[in-house]
């Protein structure tokens, strides 16, 4: 075998992550079918994060919205101490993943990215003081996986062509910069807003929901965006994932990739303002009326108070 990276990494005690990171050329021994004596082992404990393309490729598997989805197939969590929210798949009672048959994967076809690379797995790093990330990879040795010990040895690299796992990880790799950024920050950004959180939830996972947002008359009134670019946020879920990536870094980090209108966020802190005083006007309107039923009641009824 090719030998592995001499480099090591911190990993909890008992750990089934192997204390070695692995480079593409790397080898590992592994094969997983379905006369393997551990088959659905690994299905029938699921442990599964969800990252955003794997959504679309779920919820257009089953033909449904990705609110939807998220309401029937999967649980929330978060991912850092400042509540950024991620996914994990629902198991039923016995810790199984819900997509389980006895055959194996039933969206087989349009697995998520975490189950496509065991048992390998994607390790996302950045050197303190540059930009870009680097992606390396490791190895994941769970007890009741026999697939260790099948006589098929293969590169990390093409076990990920194989896994079709590539063109996942370039999808959704604007997310995992925009997490790992989050984390590398810290309080140098500080803790996200309630509206910040609530913009990365569904910009990340709820696809359907943010494009009526998007499509809302209100964004439009505030980003300046083309007719064609809108034409293909209203038809493409992957551009709109990509778009929502975009919109998360100019709102969690500054940077001003989408443009945009003159004077939009001053016209519509205007507008807000005038809408907050019309309510207060009502709301003061709707209390002094109570006060004159309270008092033409008390009149009515023999009760003449000096104050109500």
């Amino acid at each position: 075998m090719t030998p592995m990276s001499e480099q090591k990494f911190d990993l909890p005690h008992h750990s089934p992550v192997q204390p070695t990171r692995l480079e593409l050329d790397d080898e590992i021994k592994f094969r997983c079918h379905r006369g393997v004596s551990c088959w659905n082992e690994c299905c029938a404990r699921a442990d599964v994060t969800l990252a955003p393309y794997d959504i679309i490729r779920l919820k257009t598997h089953l033909g449904i919205d990705s609110t939807e989805f998220l309401a029937k197939y999967s649980v929330p969590f978060e991912i850092d101490a400042h509540g950024i929210p991620g996914i994990k798949l629902r198991t039923d009672d016995s810790g199984a993943c819900l997509f389980m048959t006895e055959d194996g994967c039933s969206v087989y076809e349009n697995r998520p990215t975490a189950c496509r690379y065991y048992p390998s797995g994607l390790l996302s790093m950045r050197a303190l003081g540059k930009p870009d990330d680097e992606q390396h990879f490791l190895l994941i040795k769970e007890e009741h996986c026999k697939g260790h010990e099948e006589d098929n040895v293969i590169t990390i690299g093409d076990y990920r062509k194989e896994q079709g796992v590539d063109g996942y990880d370039e999808l959704n790799r604007d997310y995992y910069r925009i997490i790992l950024k989050k984390k590398s920050t810290g309080p140098t950004i500080g803790a996200p807003s309630n509206m910040s959180l609530q913009l990365f939830f569904m910009a990340s996972y709820d696809v359907d929901r943010f494009r009526r947002f998007v499509m809302s008359e209100n964004f439009i009134k505030i980003y300046d965006i083309t007719d064609e670019q809108y034409e293909k946020l209203e038809k493409d879920d992957v551009e709109l994932m990509k778009f929502g990536f975009t919109l998360m870094r100019q709102v969690l980090f500054g940077e001003l990739s989408i443009k945009e209108r003159e004077g939009a966020w001053d016209k519509r802190a205007e507008e807000r303002r005038e809408i907050l005083e019309y309510r207060k006007k009502i709301e003061i309107e709707e209390h002094m009326s109570k006060q004159e039923e309270a008092r033409k009641a008390a009149i009515d009824s023999g009760t003449d108070k000096a104050e109500i």
